[in-house]
């Protein structure tokens, strides 16, 4: 039998999992301007398991709570053709396009959902740059919640589209996500409404690690090293929370190498990685799902690198849009842009890889969420024709 609590990932108190309860009260007080959130809890498991792992045991709202959708155990696979080209046979893509909204954001959205719920919370509150929200608008749909969504204007406008035909009430905001963020903070407060805010809520980490429980189960092992696209860090760690949590119950070992991939318009983990503190960068990157400026699990995630030997790096948006290509054109997987980040940061670090090596690639978005990006790395036809003779 698994019992679940929060324990304040800072000073390590424990408390109970309610609704009103996001970061450690006494941790978050020490909260500065323009830095990470201070006193980020995470849910901490306690027992063992007596039968077979799933990866419902392992989460901390039972099932009977969840919306019946699709979200989770999406295909994790190998690319002859890519593999064939990188000589490199054990290089899998772990392709969360397939969840319900495209995105990797649907687990996160997935649990929230299921604890308001559980809690009887018909309204949930979030910031987003387009993927959470369009998400937890989706999966709000169907768990017969309200969405209401902030959203910066600059947003790509397919996520705006998907947002709003799930039916949010989507709020644009002048200027940047950490504006959208506060913004919808003091709104959620002022309602005493359910934040989904990503690290701001805990449940947003612990949905994550969904994907790392399933690497485990398909590959039957934890791989030997994962390149995740980070942006606020929620993802990376929620990646390894679920590691841990495999680890703690004695079902794997090791923690495998998880290297953080970023924009180097949006590096401040990167920096922070570097330097051992955090400092403000004005993020400006065609990878919209990864700029932030100021990344709220920074001291969390950076926590995770630096206890498990992680790696950080950052690759340019040249690159970043060059990988989309070559994801869509040798492997046929059509990735949005922070996501083949994860497969630029690949090809920067292969040759230190030993090529026998089971390297996973976190592909975390549809590219059909900003066809704008892709655009810029292919020509479209020049005319029209009207027989084939024209073609000669």
């Amino acid at each position: 039998m698994i019992k679940f609590h929060y324990q304040c990932s800072q000073c390590g108190r424990k408390f109970d999992i309610t609704p009103e309860l996001m970061l450690c009260p006494d941790c978050s007080r020490n909260q500065k301007p323009d830095e990470p959130l201070r006193g980020v809890l995470e849910v901490k498991l306690s027992g063992r398991l007596h039968c077979q792992l799933k990866v419902s045991d392992m989460l901390p709202v039972a099932a009977e709570y969840f919306p019946m959708i699709p979200v989770g155990n999406t295909p994790l696979w190998r690319s002859a053709e890519l593999n064939r080209s990188l000589d490199f046979p054990n290089l899998y893509l772990k392709d969360d396009t397939h969840n319900l909204t495209g995105s990797l954001k649907d687990r996160a959205s997935y649990l929230v959902a299921a604890f308001a719920r559980r809690e009887k919370i018909n309204e949930v509150v979030l910031a987003s740059t387009g993927n959470a929200g369009s998400s937890m608008a989706g999966i709000g749909a169907a768990a017969g919640l309200n969405v209401t969504l902030f959203l910066p204007e600059t947003a790509p406008q397919a996520k705006m589209v998907q947002a709003l035909q799930y039916g949010a009430r989507v709020i644009p905001v002048k200027g940047n996500y950490d504006r959208a963020f506060d913004l919808s903070l003091e709104y959620s407060r002022k309602h005493n409404l359910l934040s989904r805010n990503t690290a701001y809520n805990p449940l947003t980490i612990e949905g994550k690690k969904t994907v790392a429980l399933e690497i485990y189960h398909q590959l039957e092992r934890a791989p030997d090293f994962i390149f995740v696209p980070t942006g606020d860090g929620v993802i990376l760690g929620g990646v390894y929370k679920g590691f841990r949590d495999l680890k703690k119950l004695n079902i794997i070992s090791e923690i495998p190498t998880i290297v953080a991939v970023q924009s180097e318009g949006s590096d401040a983990i990167a920096r922070a990685f570097e330097t051992g503190k955090f400092t403000p960068v004005a993020a400006k990157t065609v990878a919209d799902s990864i700029a932030v400026d100021i990344p709220r699990n920074g001291y969390y995630a950076l926590k995770q690198l630096q206890q498990y030997n992680g790696r950080c790096l950052t690759v340019s948006d040249d690159a970043i849009l060059s990988a989309q290509k070559e994801l869509s054109s040798v492997a046929g997987l059509f990735a949005e842009p922070a996501a083949a980040a994860a497969y630029a940061g690949f090809l920067k670090m292969k040759a230190e890889l030993p090529t026998d090596s089971t390297v996973v690639l976190l592909i975390t978005g549809s590219g059909l969420k900003d066809i704008d990006a892709a655009m810029t790395k292919i020509e479209f036809p020049s005319k029209s024709i009207t027989s084939l003779e024209e073609l000669e």
